[in-house]
């Protein structure tokens, strides 16, 4: 089958390019060559098939589909993407408890108000399990019962409310926003032409006294500013009048349908006034009106945008392809393929400046790599034979042979922009009272507007229309829509930049209101690791070895051991002397599980590990400058030989370097920080001592925590717990809020609210401080809104204000809120705090290590 690809045909159905298609409008890229469409659904369509990894279906078709902008929305290749979907086979979707998933992508979206009608109108589908609109990217999550309905119904009933959906494609959104800019610029642009025209013709007659100006030159200044006044009404207020028009339909009434009708009745008035030469004309409000309203919501689209600006970036920069070695090692040949068809065990190659399509290791090449989109880290990390490379990653030096671990879809970079959508998608309560409240103040509005008409028009029947007019302008719901999730997109981004991916959208609200902090130990407050705090030897008494020697010594018998407290000694000998370790030669190597190790050391027997496997070999009593009280919450290993005993190794697992200030932080805001672990109690306590925590619980077991979170939970504690992530799933899915430590590939196994992807404690303060920061932003929003409401329209409805005016306080009033959200983007002082509290506690000396054992 020919694929149509040429000048005049579309590439999809076929079909004779319109002339409106010409300037290449429609298009999708398939390989390296773009094809010409002839319509948006058709379009649509082919990206969305191209997208599905399906780009297959236009080599193998036999013929051609009906075209996809007629009474059907959804042609039969898109509902074999919705089949597909619902069978867990489409690469978009995904499938939990039986029920299918999707992002789509949404046209049309003007303020918080369609946010509520999108969400109200597909929700209650039958079959609809939820529907998250996130205004700030405009895109879609769906969940729904595939037995109940389907992607079809679902996009028809978007499609009768004014909505175009398609499936999420960050190229397609991100020209169609460009598009939507461009096109919102010059209604901009033409309404601030025709507002400054008429403003010729309308300030000479308010400076001009009575029987100044002639009839005549007066009737004509009124016919040029209706003309002038038309391209602002007919073209620029059009957004205005379509989404009037989509919340009528829908039994609604939006923020639009107040505008609309103050636009409407402004201009219909006036042409009568024009007409009849009789009464007063508002084309100068009008226009002014129209052009404040577009200003304010150009300024609240570049807001929204720049609140999106990470996720955004993270959709942009998965790479779409990938070049995968046919036949390596034996040939370097490539072939290019859609990062979607990548299969496990698949050999890829990376060149310079290119990012990893999936997760994989390292197999042939050094390299550094770039990873501040994953962790906000902003230093290379280098990468070798063998270490992992997460998906998103962008290589910056020499070309690198990998081999995939997980599907593109499971990659990292995959997951974190998964998380982060679904956490925008989703609303605290405190959004949505505001946006209950919202809606219901536009139908009050309403009549308000009828009451104060036929009031006026009873009292002073000659400002009925204008005074009516005024109150129509100069109420503003949409800063009330606006105050919550303004704040809440900022400052997700912000932390989002900074290494904290904020999974669920009530955890800026929960953890503000937190009143219980609980710790897990072992990877949270600690490292998770052992580390060689101090070494004893008998070298002082003169029959000994000295540290460093027997260090390289124990390294060297470690070195194929895999064993925490192994690695924590060769750790320790290439930081003392590099890999001199390596030079003592090892034989004749014996582990006895729980005791340790014997060996043959430069033709000397040694042993190495606990007190008694070492005396077996040494037989005489242990020295004194190697006896240990018991009051140490280090593990002891020690070594000796056949001349006698050698060394003490104390090994423990030390505090994190931002602990001791983290904890600080919660406990001076007025937190109760409790520590629980399933690590030994006499452990815990001396960790809790050396934080200055009160309240320590060791030796329980992830049902035993589980439980004790319950308890505080009944007790009318809210309750935010960090753990690791890895054997804490339980408890953190039942804390109010949770947080992980971790990043990279465990993202999968997450199950917290927050992962904290740099890895550093701190963060976890950083994060309830932007909280805290929020939760004031946001109140601060809704009280200016309610005030401002509360204000200016009773103002208006006793005739205080002009119409003109009320058009700047309601612009003026979103711009404000949006304003004061975006302020939350910056750094606050929280971080330097605790920049500065690491760096001091990095020179801790080493006494401040607890025991390495853990549960």
């Amino acid at each position: 089958m020919s694929s149509h690809a040429d000048d005049i045909a579309c590439f999809h159905c076929g079909q004779a390019l319109p002339a409106a298609a010409a300037d290449g409008r429609w298009a999708v890229t398939l390989g390296s060559t773009s094809h010409p469409m002839c319509c948006p659904g058709c379009q649509s369509v082919a990206q969305a098939i191209i997208s599905s990894g399906n780009a297959a279906y236009y080599e193998n078709r036999t013929e051609l589909p009906a075209r996809a902008d007629g009474a059907e929305l959804v042609p039969p290749e898109l509902e074999m993407i919705a089949r597909m979907e619902a069978q867990g086979e489409f690469a978009a979707g995904a499938a939990r408890d039986g029920d299918s998933e999707a992002l789509l992508s949404l046209d049309g979206i003007r303020c918080a108000a369609c946010v509520w009608l999108i969400e109200r109108h597909v929700g209650r589908m039958p079959g609809v399990v939820s529907a998250q609109l996130n205004v700030s990217t405009e895109r879609l999550a769906l969940r729904w019962n595939k037995d109940q309905c389907s992607l079809r119904s679902i996009l028809q009933a978007l499609r009768t409310i004014g909505y175009q959906a398609y499936p999420f494609d960050a190229a397609r959104q991100q020209a169609q926003r460009r598009r939507d800019r461009h096109t919102l610029f010059r209604q901009l642009f033409v309404a601030g032409l025709s507002m400054m025209q008429v403003m010729m013709y309308a300030i000479p007659v308010y400076m001009a006294g009575a029987g100044d100006i002639e009839a005549d030159m007066h009737a004509l200044m009124r016919w040029a500013s209706l003309f002038l006044t038309l391209p602002a009404v007919a073209y620029s207020a059009l957004p205005f009048f379509k989404g009037a028009w989509r919340d009528l339909r829908a039994g609604s009434a939006g923020m639009d349908v107040p505008v609309a009708l103050g636009i409407a009745v402004g201009f219909v008035a006036s042409v009568i006034a024009t007409v009849r030469d009789v009464g007063d004309v508002y084309f100068d409000t009008v226009t002014m009106f129209i052009f404040l309203l577009l200003c304010s919501r150009y300024l609240e689209l570049a807001a929204r945008r720049k609140s999106a600006a990470t996720l955004e970036r993270m959709h942009q920069a998965f790479p779409a392809s990938a070049q995968r070695l046919t036949a390596y090692p034996q040939s370097r040949a490539t072939e290019v393929l859609a990062s979607s068809q990548l299969q496990i065990g698949d050999m890829i190659l990376v060149r310079p400046g290119e990012a990893v399509a999936a997760d994989a290791v390292v197999a042939e090449g050094e390299s550094n790599i770039d990873l501040s989109l994953l962790s906000g880290e902003s230093r290379p990390a280098a990468c070798v034979v063998g270490s992992l490379v997460p998906g998103g990653a962008v290589n910056l030096s020499q070309p690198l042979v990998l081999q995939v671990q997980r599907e593109s879809s499971a990659s990292t970079l995959a997951v974190l922009a998964l998380l982060a959508q679904q956490a925008g998608a989703g609303k605290p309560e405190i959004a949505r009272r505001a946006d209950r409240f919202a809606a219901s103040f536009v139908k009050v509005l309403l009549l308000l507007v009828f009451a104060t008409f036929c009031f006026w028009q009873w009292y002073d029947p000659s400002r009925a229309w204008l005074i009516a007019v005024a109150v129509l302008v100069v109420s503003c719901p949409c800063a009330l829509s606006l105050a919550t999730p303004s704040a809440l997109a900022a400052t997700t981004d912000r932390l989002l930049r900074e290494g904290v991916l904020v999974a669920g959208a009530h955890v800026l609200e929960t953890l503000h209101r937190a009143s219980v902090i609980v710790f897990d130990k072992t990877g949270t407050l600690t490292r998770g690791r052992p580390v060689l705090l101090h070494c004893a030897t008998v070298a002082a008494a003169g029959n000994g070895m000295d540290a460093a020697t027997c260090i390289r010594i124990a390294a060297a018998m470690e070195a194929s051991s895999t064993h925490p407290l192994g690695q924590a000694l060769i750790a320790a000998a290439q930081a003392s002397s590099g890999a001199a370790a390596s030079t003592v030669q090892v034989r004749a190597e014996c582990a006895t599980p729980g005791a340790g190790l014997a060996a043959q050391v430069e033709g000397i027997s040694y042993r190495l590990g606990t007190r008694d496997f070492v005396q077996g070999l040494c037989r005489a009593p242990l020295p004194q400058a190697l006896n240990n009280d018991g009051s140490s919450a280090a593990t002891q290993v020690y070594l000796g030989n056949e001349h006698g005993w050698q060394a003490r190794f104390d090994i423990a697992d030390a505090l994190r370097p931002d602990a001791a200030a983290t904890v600080q932080w919660f406990q001076q805001h007025g937190k109760q920080v409790i520590l629980l672990s399933g690590d030994r109690q006499a452990v815990v306590d001396v960790v809790a001592r050396r934080l200055g925590i009160g309240h320590a619980i060791g030796e329980r077991l992830p049902q035993g925590k589980l439980e004790f979170v319950r308890h505080l939970q009944q007790n009318g504690e809210v309750v935010a717990m960090i753990g690791d992530g890895i054997n804490d799933a339980a408890v953190l899915r039942a804390a109010d809020v949770s947080f992980a430590m971790g990043a990279g590939a465990a993202l999968a196994q997450a199950h917290a609210d927050v992962v904290l992807l740099k890895d550093q404690l701190s963060a976890f303060a950083e994060t309830a401080a932007a909280a805290s920061r929020t939760m004031r932003v946001m109140r601060q929003n809704l009280a200016w809104a309610t005030l401002y409401n509360v204000v200016a329209i009773p103002a208006a409805a006793m005739g205080l204000i002009d119409p003109w005016l009320c058009a700047v306080g309601m612009s003026a009033s979103s711009a404000i809120v949006v304003c004061n959200a975006l302020r939350l983007r910056g750094r606050g002082r929280t971080r330097t705090f605790f920049t500065t509290a690491a760096a001091d506690q990095t020179r801790e000396p080493h006494g401040s290590a607890v025991s390495a054992h853990s549960a």
